[in-house]
């Protein structure tokens, strides 16, 4: 009977441990490097329409914007950068990508789907059209047109 209750009490014990230390996370932010922090803050208020925020009282070489659901992309000044793979990227979406593809071509900025056609989407194996550009340090940003 003793054996039972303990094996009993374990059990429950583990299951009220297991509960209180379960962790949940949100995510906070993105930060990258950037050689010319004005630019880039350029490029993500002016292209992409990031609204810039306050950056915490740090110093001018930070920039934080808003990417919206309380994130946020952090831009450092550095005079090293990472290398660059479009495999790593951040992705945005929006219900108006036609509308965003054409605003980049009015503004020249080379954009072209996942296997390098340029001007035109690929529609991944869930039906979601996507296209990738690069931000002035080289940094592959995804836009695709998911309703998430």
């Amino acid at each position: 009977m003793y054996k039972l209750f303990a094996l009993s009490f374990l059990l429950y014990f583990t299951t009220m441990m297991n509960a209180q230390t379960k962790v949940e996370f949100n995510k906070d932010h993105d930060a990258i490097q950037v050689k010319d922090v004005n630019a880039s803050a350029k490029f993500y208020a002016e292209i992409l329409g990031l609204k810039e925020i306050p950056n915490g009282g740090l110093p001018v070489h930070i920039r934080w914007f808003e990417l919206g659901n309380e994130v946020q992309l952090h831009l450092i000044e550095s005079k090293e950068l990472p290398e660059k793979h479009k495999g790593v990227h951040m992705a945005l979406n929006t219900s108006k990508l036609e509308t965003f593809m054409e605003f980049l071509k009015k503004k020249e900025i080379p954009f072209e789907n996942w296997t390098g056609e340029k001007e035109i989407t690929n529609t991944r194996p869930d039906g979601i059209k996507q296209i990738y550009l690069q931000d002035p340090d080289g940094y592959w940003i995804e836009i695709n047109d998911n309703k998430l």
